[in-house]
């Protein structure tokens, strides 16, 4: 790839460890402490996770997060995402119901019972303040409508940045929110890896889709391809070696699943400039990008937000639209990598950046099952899906002005 036009990388990326395979070895099980920021979300400013900017951030300008107002603070198990939202408002999340004068948990909790006038503590404060933002993540999912099918891609040119267990994940939590309608297809070139990250051991996938398109009408037709999720979702990946995968195919098979889904999820490959990845680009709404703390990894993804918008129009907006998801590989980190991948996604214009933690179920390589899963892990997921559903409904909106206009 050309490094004409690309983002040059700090000096901070010379010492910083590529990104391999998504395992890591027994000894780094544990979930790493949020990331410590400069005047940006820490852990004890969880509200960062819940607005999205109200405008898309202005390419090759650096837009520092607006300092959110403080809560209570909270212990990193407790944060189960961390969202910075490049450009656009960090309003404080409001409660429904407020919260209760009294503690109920712990020796203050106990002390409260007795009749005592104990308020909560800033635990307690805390983990309220987690289940309200996780309740209002899982409602934005749950309650949001489209008059038409939506899309997500999910790419990074760069291998080995969990591309394939985001969009299973991704698609799975928006799938058990939902209560499913959601379908998780590859639209890589070559067979991946979608198939053997799922669950299930289907008998047909995309290569027979791909043969049968034109016959499926029905969506017990369809169903027969598929592998179902005990989340709720459906996979259509390869059973097996199959023909290269052209962008009329992703097109066509794309056409037949929004017949019968609502949501589609996309796992795309590593080759930017192929038919297949094209072929995506033309049928997606949002395009989600999973980076790592390196700076291959980075920098590819800031190539193809950079060609992206070169192309202008359809696809130009889908990468003012993108979403980061930064996966954890369990290796150490170097705090001042950390911060010069916020600062570069920031400057490239991504919206938005997940922090989703380290997970064991995700590292050994073998199927995913959602509810075998950290706590933490499918919180930050849903956090995730909460943006990328705002994100599908300002694509549909503005697509619908488009239509009126012309």
């Amino acid at each position: 790839m050309s490094d004409t036009g690309r983002t040059a990388p700090s000096e901070v990326f010379e010492a910083a460890d590529r990104a391999g395979d998504y395992i890591e070895e027994d000894t780094l099980h544990t979930v790493p402490t949020p990331p410590r920021r400069k005047a940006k979300s820490t852990a004890s400013d969880p509200e960062a996770v819940l607005e999205e900017p109200t405008q898309a951030p202005v390419p090759g300008k650096d837009s520092d997060l607006e300092k959110a107002p403080s809560v209570p603070p909270m212990r990193p198990a407790d944060l189960a995402s961390t969202s910075l939202l490049f450009g656009g408002s960090t309003a404080g999340l409001a409660s429904s119901s407020g919260t209760p004068a009294k503690a109920t948990t712990g020796f203050r909790g106990a002390l409260a019972s007795l009749g005592l006038p104990v308020g909560p503590g800033a635990t307690e404060l805390g983990e309220r303040r987690h289940m309200e933002l996780r309740t209002a993540h899982e409602t934005t999912v749950r309650q949001a409508t489209w008059t038409r099918a939506v899309s997500v891609l999910v790419n990074n040119p760069k291998g080995g940045t969990g591309k394939t267990p985001t969009a299973l994940l991704l698609g799975g939590v928006l799938a058990a929110i939902r209560g499913g309608s959601v379908a998780i297809l590859e639209v890589s070139d070559d067979p991946g890896a979608l198939n053997f990250r799922a669950e299930g051991n289907p008998l047909l996938g995309l290569g027979e889709l791909v043969r049968d398109v034109d016959h499926v009408q029905t969506a017990g037709r369809l169903a027969g391809y598929t592998a179902p999720q005990t989340s709720f979702a459906s996979v259509i990946g390869s059973t097996g070696r199959r023909d290269r995968l052209s962008g009329e195919s992703v097109v066509a098979v794309s056409n037949v699943i929004d017949d019968f889904y609502s949501i589609r999820v996309m796992d795309s490959g590593n080759v930017p400039t192929s038919s297949a990845f094209r072929g995506a680009v033309s049928v997606s709404d949002v395009l989600v990008i999973p980076v790592m703390n390196a700076g291959d990894s980075v920098l590819e993804a800031i190539q193809l937000l950079e060609e992206l918008r070169a192309e202008g129009g359809p696809s130009a907006e889908l990468a003012n639209r993108a979403i980061a998801i930064r996966l954890t590989d369990g290796r150490p980190e170097n705090d001042a990598v950390r911060e010069e991948v916020e600062r570069l996604l920031s400057q490239a214009g991504v919206s938005a950046l997940h922090e989703i933690p380290y997970d064991s179920h995700i590292a050994e390589r073998g199927q995913l099952t959602l509810s075998r899963l950290n706590p933490a892990t499918r919180d930050a997921f849903v956090a995730a899906a909460a943006s990328v559903v705002r994100s599908l409904q300002t694509a549909v909106s503005a697509a619908s002005t488009q239509n009126r206009k012309a």
